[in-house]
């Protein structure tokens, strides 16, 4: 099974994968948005855009995620942003063409919210860091609210493992019991935000 954890920037979508990683044996975390650095980097700064306008970057996307499902005996957990309707069919329609079980589930709560999230993410009181982020906010906000985006998941009053819980039990699967405390799950968010900071 595929499970795309789609969102805002700043929604919550790797701490999400990354809880249910914790708490799902056999479980993988395949990250889409690292294809796309891997073509930032191979391309001249001036020619560099969005990634996921490239081809290249679906396709390669699809290809990674086909090879894992095929060969790797246990759930695939992809956080990304994902707002073109095209770009979601040629991915994840695809996939399950290809006969592989896809769960999407879309992470949503109010501006305000994430905009908080995005702060504390960032690990500075202002927002200079999540620009994109920012500027992308309102757009990704309408556009996955759409039905053609569902399941959705309302996040606002939510804990990462109470999010964790619910995309869970609509899939399906069955998590190990948390047994962290405030400060351990505090720390545990820390260190998944420092090892997934974006530079330049």
């Amino acid at each position: 099974m595929l499970v795309w954890i789609n969102g805002p920037f700043g929604g919550g979508k790797t701490q999400t994968a990354y809880e249910l990683h914790r708490r799902l044996r056999g479980s993988v975390v395949c990250d889409p948005e690292h294809v796309g650095f891997g073509l930032h980097r191979m391309t001249p700064p001036a020619l560099r855009s969005d990634f996921q306008h490239m081809p290249a970057w679906r396709q390669g996307v699809f290809e990674v995620l086909d090879l894992v499902l095929s060969r790797h005996d246990g759930v695939v957990l992809a956080p990304m942003t994902l707002v073109e309707p095209a770009y979601h069919d040629e991915i994840l329609g695809r996939l399950r063409e290809a006969g592989h079980d896809v769960r999407h589930f879309a992470l949503l709560a109010g501006r305000e919210t994430v905009l908080n999230r995005l702060r504390e993410r960032g690990m500075s009181p202002g927002l200079k860091r999540e620009a994109f982020a920012v500027s992308r906010l309102d757009e990704c906000l309408e556009r996955l609210r759409g039905p053609e985006f569902a399941e959705h998941v309302d996040t606002e009053r939510l804990t990462v493992p109470q999010v964790a819980d619910r995309v869970a039990a609509a899939a399906g699967l069955a998590l190990a019991p948390n047994t962290d405390g405030p400060l351990r799950h505090r720390l545990r968010r820390i260190g998944i935000s420092l090892r997934h900071v974006r530079f330049g």
